[in-house]
C-alpha cells in the first residue's frame, strides 16, 4: 500500500465561501486587463481598493441606450451572469444615496451585497457597499461614445479583502472573467436584437414507446419484472494523485470515471440518443455553468442525450438526479441514464491555476433538480457563519448539549467514531487517505492536524483537497438484459426520497435536531415495507460528525456500534470529500456492499448546505415488492415556525451553543454563540474578546446568561447554567406557527394564523405560505387546497407595520403575498369569514374558488391609502366581471357585500357565518373525488381558452383532452364504472 496522503493546505472553506471577488459580479466586471480606477472616465471612488480591475467593450448601440440598459435593475438577470436576485424590489429611479441589497451568485455561491449609489449622471454610475467578513468593494460604470455613435462601455472595479488567498484566488478571477465575457456577450446580443437575450431552449422530450416490452424474469428470486423497473449496473470511482501523472481537469476526471462505470457494466459506449440521460453534478472546482452536462455528453460520444444538473451547490444533488432518472426510467422516458460528477482542488493545489475553460454551447437547456437557494440569511453573515465548518460545530454543541455530555466526553466519543471510519477507508481503494487513524490522533491538535471550529480539529471536517470522480450507471431491466448484463451484477433502486429542513439554521427550532432525516426515514419505510434502521449496508453523509451522529438518531442507528459501521467508503475526512459529489461514491459503496452480499439492503444519505436539503437511496439486489418512487418527504410536513433570527439585538440571553473559530495557523479568532432571548429569538453574536475566547475554551458555556451592550458581550452564571436550564427555556419560547397546516386525504388546508394581526402578512408568513404551496403542489396524493384564516377573519392583507420597517412579504417565487404572482397549480379554495381586505382579498382572488360567509367583509382600500392593489385585486376583477362593476369597486375603495360578489359570479358558494371552511371542504371533496389528470387538463382548457381563436377552439380544446383519453385513469374509470366501485385514480 502507497504511504497516506496528507492532507493539503487549500483556503479554508470560508475562503471558498466568503469570497470578496463577488463584489465583480454586480456588474460583472473582468480581470483581464487591470487598471486604476482613475483610468475609467469620470469614475471616482471614496477609498482606494486593494484590486482594481477594469474591463472595457464597444457596443453596437447609442451611449443613451446602453446607459438605459446598464440601469434597468428588473432586467439584470437577463444581463449579468452574477446576478441572482435583489433581496427587496429595486426602486424604478436611481440617485444618488440609494440603496441596493442584492445577492450574487459566484461559483455557484450566493453572497449578499449591500450597495449604495455614491454618483449618477446620464454617463456614469459609481456603487459602492460590503459583503461578508468586512468585505469593501466599489463599481464604476461609464458610457462614452457621439449621441448617435457605437458606445464604449468602460466598468471599473476595486475591491479589497483579506478572504481570498492561495489559488482559490485564481479560481475566482477566472471565474470572473468568464462571467464578465458571458454577461458583455448577453449585453451586445440583447442591444443588437432588439431586447431579446440569447436563452436556450428546452430539449424536446423523449418519446416514450409505444409498445412496453414484455416482462423480465429475475431469476434469483423467480420473479417477473416490470421490463422498465429501474436497475444500477455500473459504478465507476476515479482517485487521480496529481503529483504523480500531472493534472487533470473536472471534466476528464467525470468522464473517466463515467468509463469506468460503463466498464463495470461491460459496456463500451452510451447510446447517443435522447433517450440516453447525462446527469451533471456541477464541479466548484471549475465552474462549467449550464453547459456542463452537455460538455460530459459531448466527450462521452453521445451529444444527443438528455440532460439534467442538480444546484451549483449541494451535497444532495447526486441522489436526486439519480433518483430522478430511476423515475424516468420506470416511465419508460429514458434508457439508460447516467450520475456522474468529479472535483480537483488536488490539482489546483499541487500545479496551481489551469486553464480549463471549455469552448462549447449547447443549443437545450438541462433539467434543473434541486433548490440553489443561498445558504445563508443576514444574521449569520454578520457573524461569519458562512463556512462548513463553524456552522456544523455551532450546531454540534447544540446536540452534545442534547445528548448531555461535557466537551471533552463528546469530542473522544465523536473522534472514536472517526476512528472507525478510517478504518474503513483504509480498505477502500477509491480512498484519499487509505490510513487507520487513532481517535488520539483524530482529536489531538498538531501542527498537521489544527483546530478548526471547536470541537473540530482537521481530521474530523471534510477533506476537499482531492482530485476525485465518480458516477452511477442505471437502466431499465429489459435493456440490461438486450445488454446481456450478467444478473449478478443487478442492483434495485428501492426508493428515494428527499426534504428539507428549515432552509436557515440560526431559524430552525432546534440545533440538535434534523427531523427532515426522519421524514426520510419513515417515507422509505411506508414506501419499501422495512425500517431504514435494518438496513444491512449503510453510508449516511459525514462531512461533519453532527450530521452522522444527528443523522443516526434520527433513524434509530447506534454510532457508538462497531459491529454496524455507518459509512462505507470511510467518509468524507478519510474517503475524501469531492463537495456535490461525495454521495456518488456513498451510493457506489454500498452497491458495491450488496453484490457482495446478494439479498442484502443497502441506504445511502446525502445533504447540502448545513444539514438543509437531504435525499436518501434504498438499494437491494433483490427485485422491490412495490415498483420505485422518488418521494417529496416533506410534501405534508408541518414543519416546526421558523425562530426569529438577529446578529443585532442587545440585553440577556441564554446561550444554547457556542463554538471557538480557529486561524489557518491554528490560533483561536472568535467565538461565535447562538442563544435565545425570553421571547425565544435566536441571537447569535460574534465576540474576538480574548477573555471571552478564554472562557470558551476553559468551560462550557452552555446555559450561561450572555450579556450583550453595543460590541460588548459578557458571559455571566448569575442565574445558572446547564443543560436543563437551556432545554426548558427552549421549550417555552417556541414560536406559535403562523400557517397551520392539515391534510384529510387529497385536502390539505392552510390556515392562515396571525389572529393578533387580523392574519396580515409579513415575511415569514409569505415564506410559509410559499414553501406550503409548494410542497402541496409536490405531494402526489394532494388533490385541493384550501386557504382560511384563523380567529374569524381570512388576512387584511400586507403586515403595514412590518413593510414599514423594510420587511416586505415577498416569496421569492409566488412574489407578493406568498401566492399573487404565481398562484398554485392545483385547484385552490378561498374559505372566507369575517374580513378580507386589501390584499387578504387579492389573496382570495388568487385563488381559483371562494366560499364566503355572508357577512364576510371585501374591498380593496388601496386608493383611499394613495396605493394601487398590484398583488392582483385590479387585474382578477377587471379579468372576472363587467368592466362598470370592476371599475365602481376599485376605484370607490369601499367595501364589497359579499351577496354582491356572489351575484356577479366572484364568489361560488355563500354560508351561514361560521361554515365557510365546512362548505368549502364538500367544494373540495367533490373535486378531489375525481382523475388527478382529468382535473389538471380541463382546469388547463379553462385558463387557456380566453385566448383561443374561434376557429381554433374546438381543435385545441380536443388536443388538451386527448392527453386523457387513452390514460390509465381514463381505463381505471370506465373499469369503476363497470364493476359499480370506487375508481383508484394513479395519475396517469
Amino acid at each position: 500500500m502507497k504511504p497516506p496522503r496528507p492532507i493539503r493546505s487549500l483556503p479554508s472553506p470560508r475562503s471558498i465561501l466568503a469570497l470578496p471577488g463577488q463584489i465583480l459580479g454586480a456588474l460583472a466586471p473582468g480581470l483581464g486587463n487591470r487598471a486604476s480606477p482613475a483610468s475609467a472616465p469620470d469614475i471616482t471612488f471614496s477609498r482606494e481598493y486593494a484590486h482594481a480591475l477594469t474591463e472595457q467593450a464597444r457596443i453596437a448601440a447609442t451611449p443613451q441606450a446602453v446607459m438605459d440598459a446598464v440601469t434597468d435593475l428588473a432586467r439584470f438577470s437577463e444581463r449579468f451572469t452574477l446576478h441572482a436576485s435583489w433581496r427587496t424590489p429595486p426602486p424604478t429611479s436611481l440617485t444618488t444615496g440609494t440603496v441596493l441589497a442584492q445577492t450574487l451568485r459566484v461559483l455557484g455561491t450566493p453572497i449578499r451585497m449591500d450597495w449604495h449609489i455614491t454618483s449618477i449622471n446620464p454617463r456614469t454610475l459609481v456603487l459602492e457597499g460590503s459583503g461578508p467578513l468586512g468585505t469593501q468593494a466599489g463599481i464604476g460604470v461609464s458610457v462614452t461614445g457621439a449621441p448617435s455613435d457605437t458606445a464604449t462601455l468602460t466598468i471599473t472595479s476595486g475591491f479589497h479583502s483579506d478572504s481570498l488567498k492561495g489559488p482559490m484566488g485564481s479560481l475566482v478571477a477566472r471565474a470572473l472573467n468568464n462571467a464578465t465575457k458571458d454577461s458583455l456577450a448577453r449585453f451586445q446580443a440583447m442591444l443588437t436584437h432588439g431586447g431579446d437575450a440569447p436563452a436556450l431552449a428546452e430539449r424536446p422530450a423523449p418519446a416514450i414507446p409505444a409498445e412496453r416490452p414484455g416482462p423480465i424474469r429475475h431469476d434469483a428470486s423467480g420473479t417477473l419484472l416490470d421490463p422498465w423497473t429501474p436497475i444500477i449496473i455500473g459504478i465507476g470511482e476515479i482517485t487521480h494523485r496529481p503529483d504523480e501523472s500531472g493534472p487533470r481537469s473536472p471534466l476528464e476526471l467525470a468522464t473517466a470515471a463515467a468509463r469506468e462505470a460503463l466498464a463495470d457494466a461491460g459496456l463500451d459506449d452510451l447510446p447517443d440518443t435522447p433517450r440516453t440521460r447525462i446527469s451533471a453534478v456541477p464541479s466548484t472546482s471549475w465552474a462549467y455553468g449550464p453547459h456542463h452536462a452537455s460538455l460530459i455528453a459531448t466527450a462521452l460520444g453521445a451529444p444527443g442525450a438528455d440532460l439534467a444538473q442538480s444546484a451549483p451547490l449541494g451535497g444532495d444533488g447526486p441522489l436526486r438526479l439519480t433518483n430522478a432518472a430511476a423515475t424516468a426510467i420506470a416511465r419508460g422516458e429514458l434508457d439508460p441514464a447516467l450520475t456522474i460528477g468529479a472535483e480537483a482542488f488536488a490539482t489546483l493545489a499541487e500545479h496551481g491555476p489551469q486553464d480549463w475553460d471549455a469552448d462549447h454551447q449547447s443549443p437545450f437547456a438541462p433539467l434543473l433538480l434541486g433548490s440553489d437557494k443561498e445558504g445563508n440569511n443576514a444574521a449569520e453573515e454578520a457573524v461569519g457563519l458562512l463556512a462548513p465548518a463553524p456552522m456544523y460545530a455551532l450546531m454540534d454543541s447544540a446536540l452534545r448539549a442534547s445528548l448531555q455530555l461535557d466537551p471533552l466526553e463528546h469530542t473522544t466519543r465523536e473522534a472514536r467514531l472517526w476512528s472507525r471510519f478510517s478504518d474503513i477507508a483504509a480498505t477502500n481503494p477509491a480512498a484519499w487517505l487509505p490510513e487507520p487513524h487513532t481517535a488520539e490522533q483524530i482529536s489531538t491538535p498538531t501542527a498537521r492536524n489544527r483546530p478548526v471550529a471547536t470541537p473540530y480539529t482537521k481530521l474530523m471536517t471534510a477533506n476537499p483537497a482531492v482530485d476525485q470522480g465518480g458516477a452511477i450507471l442505471l437502466c431499465s431491466a429489459h435493456a440490461a438484459e438486450q445488454a446481456g448484463i450478467p444478473q449478478d451484477r443487478w442492483v434495485f433502486p428501492h426508493a428515494g426520497a428527499h426534504a428539507t429542513e428549515e432552509w436557515f439554521v440560526s431559524a430552525r427550532d432546534d440545533l440538535a435536531t434534523i427531523p427532515a432525516i426522519k421524514r426520510i426515514g419513515d417515507a422509505l419505510r411506508d414506501h419499501i415495507g422495512i425500517e431504514p434502521a435494518k438496513a444491512d449496508h449503510i453510508d449516511l453523509y459525514s462531512c461533519f460528525p453532527y450530521a452522522v451522529i444527528a443523522a443516526a438518531r434520527e433513524l434509530d442507528l447506534d454510532p457508538a456500534d462497531p459491529a454496524r459501521p455507518l459509512t462505507c467508503t470511510g467518509g468524507l475526512t478519510f474517503a475524501g470529500g469531492p463537495l456535490n459529489n461525495y454521495a456518488t461514491h456513498g451510493l457506489a459503496g454500498v452497491v458495491r456492499a450488496a453484490r457482495r452480499e446478494p439479498g442484502s439492503i443497502g441506504l445511502s444519505t446525502a445533504l447540502g448546505w448545513y444539514a438543509t436539503k437531504h435525499a436518501a437511496t434504498v438499494v437491494s439486489t433483490t427485485p422491490p415488492a412495490t415498483p420505485f418512487a422518488d418521494i417529496d418527504a416533506a410534501a405534508r410536513w408541518s414543519r416546526p415556525p421558523a425562530r426569529p433570527a438577529t446578529a443585532e439585538q442587545d440585553g440577556t440571553s441564554i446561550i444554547e451553543a457556542w463554538t471557538v473559530t480557529h486561524g489557518s495557523d491554528g490560533t483561536p479568532d472568535a467565538v461565535i454563540l447562538s442563544s435565545l432571548d425570553s421571547n425565544g429569538t435566536r441571537i447569535l453574536t460574534r465576540s474576538a474578546d480574548p477573555a471571552v475566547i478564554g472562557r470558551a475554551l476553559a468551560e462550557d458555556l452552555i446555559g450561561m446568561d450572555l450579556i450583550r451592550d453595543g460590541e460588548q458581550a459578557t458571559i455571566s452564571t448569575e442565574n445558572g447554567a446547564g443543560f436543563a436550564r437551556v432545554a426548558e427555556h427552549a421549550r417555552g419560547t417556541r414560536v406559535t406557527p403562523a400557517l397551520l397546516r392539515e391534510w384529510n386525504g387529497p385536502v390539505c388546508t392552510l390556515t392562515l394564523n396571525r389572529p393578533r394581526t387580523r392574519n396580515a402578512i409579513d415575511l415569514a408568513l409569505a415564506l410559509a405560505l410559499e414553501q406550503a404551496l409548494d410542497d402541496a403542489e409536490a405531494d402526489p396524493q394532494t388533490q385541493v387546497v384550501i386557504l382560511t384564516g384563523s380567529a374569524g377573519d381570512f388576512s387584511t392583507g400586507m403586515d403595514l407595520r412590518a413593510a414599514a420597517r423594510g420587511e416586505f412579504p415577498v416569496a421569492p417565487r409566488r412574489g407578493l403575498l406568498g401566492i399573487a404572482a404565481l398562484p398554485p397549480a392545483l385547484p385552490t379554495i378561498a374559505a372566507v369569514e369575517g374580513n378580507a381586505l386589501a390584499g387578504g382579498f387579492e389573496v382570495a382572488l388568487a385563488c381559483d374558488m371562494i366560499v364566503a360567509a355572508r357577512d364576510a367583509r371585501f374591498g380593496l382600500p388601496e386608493p383611499s391609502r394613495g396605493l394601487v392593489a398590484a398583488a392582483g385585486g385590479v387585474l382578477r376583477l377587471a379579468q372576472r366581471m363587467p368592466r362598470a362593476s370592476a371599475l365602481e369597486f376599485t376605484l370607490t375603495g369601499g367595501e364589497i357585500p359579499a351577496d354582491r360578489l356572489h351575484q356577479l359570479g366572484i364568489v361560488n358558494r355563500l354560508t351561514k357565518p361560521g361554515q365557510a371552511l365546512r362548505e368549502a371542504r364538500e367544494l373540495a371533496g367533490q373535486i378531489a373525488a375525481n382523475a388527478p389528470l382529468s382535473l389538471a387538463l380541463t382546469r388547463r382548457i379553462v385558463d387557456e381558452s380566453a385566448g383561443w381563436p374561434a376557429d381554433e377552439a374546438f381543435e385545441r380544446q380536443s388536443d388538451i383532452a386527448s392527453e386523457a383519453t387513452f390514460s390509465d385513469d381514463a381505463q381505471e374509470g370506465m373499469a369503476a364504472f363497470d364493476e359499480r366501485r370506487e375508481p383508484r385514480w394513479t395519475g396517469r
